[in-house]
């Protein structure tokens, strides 16, 4: 369950949806303008997040059981991002443009996956790698969510019916994009919010490259 809600969290890195975009569209504009915006307007940026999961009830319950995550992510586009979860327990997940490796230094494991394979229709391949509307459109039906809690909503669906995501909803406030919704196929709902976007946070290359920590267990799925 630790490692599979990881690579659902990863789903979430794509997120470099960072919370506090400056204002890049007219104040009437619809989600999907503001994802477009967002797509053609920020190459590069870090922010701290906060990450709610939510499990399905099992039969017999009446209270979700829930648990929270923080810390900080990273991007460059195309195809380059970094996830440092510091709280409750430290897990690192970065893409390197080739590789997505995940870092579990409670019980010193890296598991080495090929990028392409590993993001195909989630959060990532349509924020983090897409360059355009256009782009995501070919992996992802999109539509305008209705407008609540003072967010304009993009309902993103995959087109493939065979991955972890059933849908995704991304949600801008004032054209600055806020929060990150995605329903995966257990049921499980994970909800992250975006603080302050530092746009001009001087990343390169170099600063999404990883070395697995000597004496490391390396799996290679």
């Amino acid at each position: 369950m630790h490692r599979r809600n990881t690579l659902i969290l990863l789903s979430t890195l794509a997120a470099a949806l960072a919370g506090a975009l400056p204002r890049l569209v007219h104040a009437q504009a619809g989600g999907l303008q503001d994802l477009e915006a967002f797509l053609a307007g920020v190459q590069q940026g870090r922010a701290s997040f906060t990450q709610t999961v939510t499990a399905p009830l099992r039969e017999g319950e009446t209270v979700a059981r829930q648990r929270t995550s923080r810390g900080e992510f990273a991007f460059l586009r195309p195809d380059r991002f970094r996830f440092h979860y510091t709280q409750p327990f430290e897990q690192l997940i970065v893409a390197d443009g080739q590789t997505l490796w995940l870092f579990d230094p409670d019980l010193n494991q890296v598991t080495a996956r090929r990028q392409a394979e590993a993001l195909a229709n989630t959060p990532a391949a349509l924020l983090a790698a897409a360059p355009d509307l256009r782009a995501v459109r070919q992996v992802f039906t999109l539509a305008e969510g209705e407008a609540g809690d003072g967010l304009r909503w993009v309902e993103a669906t995959p087109k493939a019916r065979d991955g972890q995501v059933q849908r995704i909803r991304i949600g801008f406030r004032a054209g600055q994009l806020e929060t990150l919704d995605i329903l995966d196929s257990f049921g499980q709902r994970s909800l992250l919010r975006f603080g302050p976007l530092e746009r001009a946070a001087g990343l390169t290359a170099a600063s999404f490259r990883f070395q697995p920590p000597p004496g490391a267990e390396v799996v290679r799925p």
